[in-house]
């Protein structure tokens, strides 16, 4: 199959040329989920989370269960009240199962079936089976949800999280899932941000179990040289790889997306142009300033998000207009409202 680079949607390493993710899942591993940690892979638009979440998975589920379910596919009606959503959850975590082939395994299926032939269900009584369910399983059970802030009723998310901290606090004596991982743009802790905008008390999350995620999603040059190799060994250009990876990174300090834009550009779009008679030449510092042209240009989905996003929060829009036009500086500081969102959104870096 012939491979691409992607900037739409998880990538697939059959598929699409990737860098190399066995570190960073490593680490992920050993030092949040062999501990039990829940956590929040809490990064900017097309930063690779969901990439991430389903190597991270394929990587576990030799020696875990791993249900793993994105909240984009539920509707609005699945968030209209607590039983909705718990048959709406059961059944996403039955669909789990069953792609990764253990749908078979009545102790995990049951407990979730029984959500389902109930009427109505509390989230009470969905967490008594889904604790059950673990119980019952003979492997640790691990929780994965991607897109955690594309959900219509938020309400009814942060009453699942508040389950969900008190089967955490006491699970010596409640038996419950290892570790759960969430992912999304918007922290746990500003989900309320998204509820109610206007109100004072946004942080109050009912989540303040999650352990700080900092591992770097960012493609470093090495990283990004893995996926040029991948390339050159398919394309044999005469590219000088470690140079060019360095080049990327200068144009993009390493945004996932915007990486793989470039080189998608380089790949596609600038074949027959008279000043890159050949893949060689295209795969040079003259080759990446063309395509980051292009890519200034626009339109591209990354650019209409954060656009809307500096619509969105007019303290943001000011706080970057001061830094770009009027050469302002700020004191870096994560409870200052406009530098946590301008960083929650990858706007802004301590530097």
């Amino acid at each position: 199959m012939k491979r691409s680079f992607n900037v739409t949607g998880s990538c697939n390493p059959q598929r699409h040329y990737m860098v190399r993710l066995d570190d960073r899942l490593e680490k992920i591993r050993e030092d949040y989920v062999e501990g039990g940690s829940y956590f929040v892979i809490n990064r900017g638009r097309q930063y690779g989370k969901t990439t991430t979440l389903a190597a991270l998975e394929e990587a576990l589920k030799d020696d875990y269960v791993v249900l793993s379910i994105d909240f984009q596919q539920m509707g609005t009606e699945d968030f209209a009240n607590a039983s909705t959503f718990a048959h709406a959850f059961a059944n996403m975590l039955i669909e789990s199962l069953e792609m990764n082939g253990l749908g078979g395994r009545a102790e995990l299926t049951q407990p979730l079936t029984e959500v389902l032939d109930r009427d109505s269900n509390s989230l009470k009584e969905l967490f008594m089976r889904l604790s059950r369910m673990c119980k019952n399983s003979t492997q640790p059970v691990i929780l994965m949800i991607d897109e955690v802030d594309q959900i219509s009723n938020n309400q009814v998310f942060l009453d699942f999280l508040g389950q969900m901290r008190e089967y955490y606090m006491n699970r010596e004596e409640i038996v419950t899932f290892h570790s759960v991982v969430l992912a999304g743009v918007y922290d746990i802790k500003n989900l309320r941000l998204k509820i109610r905008p206007d109100e004072v008390h946004r942080y109050n999350s009912p989540w303040n179990i999650t352990a700080d995620f900092d591992v770097d999603m960012s493609f470093s040059p090495k990283d990004i040289a893995t996926m040029l190799e991948a390339y050159e060994a398919d394309h044999h250009t005469g590219m000088e790889i470690e140079r060019m990876a360095k080049e990327l990174f200068a144009c993009t300090n390493g945004y996932p997306y915007l990486v793989s834009c470039l080189c998608k550009k380089i790949d596609e779009t600038m074949t027959g142009n008279e000043d890159f008679p050949d893949r060689k030449s295209l795969w040079s510092k003259a080759g990446v300033l063309n395509a980051v042209r292009q890519l200034i240009k626009g339109p591209n989905a990354l650019y209409d998000d954060m656009i809307k996003h500096v619509e969105e929060y007019p303290e943001l829009r000011g706080m970057l207009e001061n830094i770009l036009f009027a050469g302002q500086e700020y004191p870096y500081h994560e409870y200052d409202k406009p530098v946590s969102i301008g960083k929650m959104f990858g706007f802004l870096v301590n530097n």
